[in-house]
């Protein structure tokens, strides 16, 4: 099972959907609709500077927000950062891959989910 843990709805695409159409529907496999909850990358300020006048925070990433336990047989979606953050320690992790873009170069969706390892 596949859950999405992102805020807006995944549409997966065939591998042959061309980019640069509007159209929604063309080439369209699944849709695979947000969980109530996203999962988001925790952020810690641990500092402010300044560099030529402008503020600068300092901060550390890492920890998850919402992101529920592994489960047996279960992979979340996710953003990119919070994969990349946790790919050492988690490989129930998925992201979009192979985006698939419409006429103005918005990603409407992806042809493929992938893995960081």
């Amino acid at each position: 099972m596949i859950l999405n843990l992102t805020p807006h709805p995944i549409r997966l695409y065939t591998p042959d959907r061309p980019d640069g159409l509007d159209d929604l529907e063309l080439g369209l496999r699944l849709v695979i609709e947000p969980k109530a909850r996203p999962a988001r990358l925790g952020v810690v300020p641990l500092s402010t500077e300044y560099r030529d006048g402008v503020p600068v925070e300092l901060v550390q990433y890492g920890t998850a927000v919402g992101l529920p336990r592994r489960a047996e047989g279960v992979s979340f979606i996710v953003s990119l950062a919070l994969a990349l953050a946790l790919a050492p320690r988690r490989d129930d992790l998925l992201v979009p891959y192979r985006e698939v873009r419409n006429a103005t170069g918005t990603v409407i969706g992806c042809r493929q989910l992938a893995q960081p390892v």
